[in-house]
Protein backbone atom coordinates (compact mmCIF):
# COMPACT_ATOMS: atom_id res chain seq x y z
CA UNK A 1 0.00 0.00 0.00
CA UNK A 2 1.00 3.76 -0.69
CA UNK A 3 -0.07 6.53 1.59
CA UNK A 4 -0.06 9.92 0.24
CA UNK A 5 -0.33 12.84 2.83
CA UNK A 6 0.14 16.05 1.58
CA UNK A 7 0.20 19.30 3.14
CA UNK A 8 -1.41 22.75 2.22
CA UNK A 9 -0.48 26.24 3.58
CA UNK A 10 -2.88 29.09 2.52
CA UNK A 11 -1.41 32.92 2.02
CA UNK A 12 -1.84 35.44 4.59
CA UNK A 13 -3.27 37.83 2.45
CA UNK A 14 -6.50 36.12 2.20
CA UNK A 15 -9.29 36.61 5.01
CA UNK A 16 -10.26 33.68 7.22
CA UNK A 17 -13.36 33.59 5.79
CA UNK A 18 -12.30 33.20 2.44
CA UNK A 19 -9.74 30.39 3.57
CA UNK A 20 -12.37 28.59 5.51
CA UNK A 21 -14.64 28.79 2.57
CA UNK A 22 -12.06 27.28 0.57
CA UNK A 23 -10.85 24.61 2.67
CA UNK A 24 -14.41 23.49 3.45
CA UNK A 25 -14.96 23.11 -0.56
CA UNK A 26 -11.63 20.90 -1.00
CA UNK A 27 -12.53 19.02 1.83
CA UNK A 28 -16.23 17.90 -0.20
CA UNK A 29 -14.80 17.47 -3.30
CA UNK A 30 -11.75 15.51 -2.35
CA UNK A 31 -13.75 13.53 -0.04
CA UNK A 32 -15.99 12.54 -2.67
CA UNK A 33 -13.28 11.39 -5.05
CA UNK A 34 -13.55 7.60 -3.91
CA UNK A 35 -16.97 7.50 -6.11
CA UNK A 36 -15.73 9.32 -9.04
CA UNK A 37 -11.57 7.46 -8.76
CA UNK A 38 -11.71 3.90 -8.02
CA UNK A 39 -7.96 3.46 -7.13
CA UNK A 40 -8.94 5.71 -4.16
CA UNK A 41 -8.78 2.52 -1.13
CA UNK A 42 -8.84 5.97 1.64
CA UNK A 43 -9.02 9.51 1.44
CA UNK A 44 -9.71 11.96 4.03
CA UNK A 45 -8.83 15.77 4.62
CA UNK A 46 -8.43 17.59 7.89
CA UNK A 47 -8.86 20.89 8.51
CA UNK A 48 -6.01 22.60 10.49
CA UNK A 49 -7.71 23.85 14.36
CA UNK A 50 -3.93 24.86 15.33
CA UNK A 51 -3.60 28.54 14.54
CA UNK A 52 -0.19 28.31 15.35
CA UNK A 53 0.88 26.02 12.89
CA UNK A 54 1.68 27.10 9.48
CA UNK A 55 -0.05 24.60 7.25
CA UNK A 56 -3.83 24.72 6.79
CA UNK A 57 -4.80 21.69 5.18
CA UNK A 58 -3.63 17.62 5.38
CA UNK A 59 -4.26 15.41 2.89
CA UNK A 60 -4.19 10.99 3.66
CA UNK A 61 -4.98 9.00 1.68
CA UNK A 62 -4.24 5.19 0.65
CA UNK A 63 -3.89 3.51 -2.61
CA UNK A 64 -2.40 0.16 -3.39
CA UNK A 65 0.44 1.41 -5.87
CA UNK A 66 2.61 4.51 -6.83
CA UNK A 67 0.62 4.14 -10.60
CA UNK A 68 -2.49 4.47 -8.78
CA UNK A 69 -1.18 7.81 -7.25
CA UNK A 70 -0.08 9.45 -10.36
CA UNK A 71 -3.23 8.04 -11.88
CA UNK A 72 -5.27 9.95 -9.32
CA UNK A 73 -2.86 13.24 -9.45
CA UNK A 74 -3.92 13.31 -13.36
CA UNK A 75 -7.71 12.65 -13.41
CA UNK A 76 -9.69 14.99 -14.03
CA UNK A 77 -12.04 15.15 -11.17
CA UNK A 78 -8.91 15.72 -8.86
CA UNK A 79 -7.80 18.41 -10.81
CA UNK A 80 -11.17 20.01 -10.28
CA UNK A 81 -10.85 19.70 -6.51
CA UNK A 82 -7.68 21.09 -6.89
CA UNK A 83 -8.52 24.16 -8.53
CA UNK A 84 -10.55 25.20 -5.56
CA UNK A 85 -7.18 26.06 -3.74
CA UNK A 86 -5.65 27.87 -6.48
CA UNK A 87 -7.03 31.22 -5.35
CA UNK A 88 -5.78 30.85 -1.75
CA UNK A 89 -2.74 28.18 -1.96
CA UNK A 90 0.65 29.18 -1.08
CA UNK A 91 2.32 26.08 -1.13
CA UNK A 92 2.00 22.32 -0.87
CA UNK A 93 4.20 19.81 0.64
CA UNK A 94 4.08 15.87 -0.12
CA UNK A 95 5.16 12.25 0.85
CA UNK A 96 4.47 8.94 -0.47
CA UNK A 97 5.61 6.14 0.92
CA UNK A 98 4.98 2.33 1.00
CA UNK A 99 2.89 1.24 4.12
CA UNK A 100 1.98 -2.74 5.60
Amino acid sequence: MVKHIVLFKLRDDVSASEKLAAMKQFKLAIEALPSKIPVIRKIEVGLNINPEEKWSIALNSDFNTLDDVKFYSKHPEHLKAGALLAGVKESRACVDYESD
